[in-house]
């Protein structure tokens, strides 16, 4: 399979509610009501793209290598961003993704969904990419997953099967919510992907014993009373307890709910996920 990486973000107060709805086409952005802001410029060349099933419409960003070689097969990277940077723009999703410009070092394509916002003063609802509360000290995966995250597999597979993608290259990574979505989709489609990252996220931990062959790099902040750290210590600690020898925990010291800047903005990080393959045993981590 080929690489995927999926990012998800945080809380965002960059669009008003007035310019979201002055925006409905997410293929089109209008950008004389809200100007390109510089944190944007990085991402110029991932187009403007959705999905559209039964009443529902994905925003995504999706970005393709420059020079597409004939019979190479690319990774692919799937981002979940976190809850604050939900709506239908069509941008701020990666607004605090903030990483090392990996696609440019690694030739591969990026996909970046857009979960929807929930309504002025209405609960989440289905407007999120995990039904959980992000404070809780533990949840139990539901039986079908939310509509938006239904759509991103959708785009997953739609992205797989009509594009160079290496398949034993796919990865995923993601914020906050974004982070509750990355280790969700491993606990769906675990068998698609290469590698994870989920930042200051957490899981349902009867599915550990599952995610055992899969390399899996978490991070955390220790003083993050957003998304409790424990969400990570658990989901790591019963991966190596049955047999997990690939899954490893990065806890930022002092740090809150903002573990994915020091994340995204380390080399090593990124270096370490396109070093992964589907079958490698590759080193053990650090204890």
């Amino acid at each position: 399979m080929k690489l995927l990486v999926i990012f998800c973000a945080c809380s965002l107060t960059f669009f008003s509610t007035a310019n979201a709805q002055a925006v409905p086409d997410p293929i089109h952005p209008n950008f004389s009501i809200a100007p390109v802001q510089e944190w944007e410029k990085q991402f110029d060349a991932f187009t403007f793209k959705k999905l559209e099933k039964d009443g529902h419409v994905l925003p995504y960003r999706f970005y393709q290598p420059v020079k597409i070689r004939p019979g190479k097969k690319y990774p692919l990277v799937l981002f979940f961003h976190g809850a604050g940077e939900r709506g239908n723009d069509n941008r701020k999703q990666l607004m605090r993704f903030k990483p090392v410009a990996f696609w440019e070092k690694e030739p591969c394509y990026v996909i970046a969904p857009q979960c929807p916002a929930p309504g002025a003063g209405e609960p989440d609802g289905e407007a999120t990419w995990v039904q959980t509360g992000f404070g809780w000290p533990s949840h139990q995966m539901k039986a079908q997953p939310t509509w938006p995250m239904q759509l991103a597999m959708l785009l997953l597979d739609s992205i797989i099967r009509n594009n160079n993608i290496d398949t034993n290259r796919i990865y995923v990574t993601g914020l906050s919510m974004g982070g509750f979505a990355t280790w969700e989709i491993l606990q769906r489609e675990g068998h698609l992907f290469a590698a994870a990252v989920p930042v200051c996220g957490g899981a349902d931990t009867s599915f550990a014993k599952q995610l055992t062959g899969i390399p899996i790099w978490a991070f955390h902040g220790d003083a993050d009373s957003t998304v409790i750290p424990q969400r990570s210590i658990d989901m790591i600690t019963r991966i190596r307890e049955n047999g997990g020898r690939e899954a490893k925990l990065t806890m930022y010291p002092g740090v809150g709910h903002g573990a994915w800047t020091p994340t995204y903005s380390n080399v090593e990080v990124w270096n370490w996920l396109f070093s992964q393959k589907k079958g490698d045993a590759g080193p053990a981590p650090a204890k």
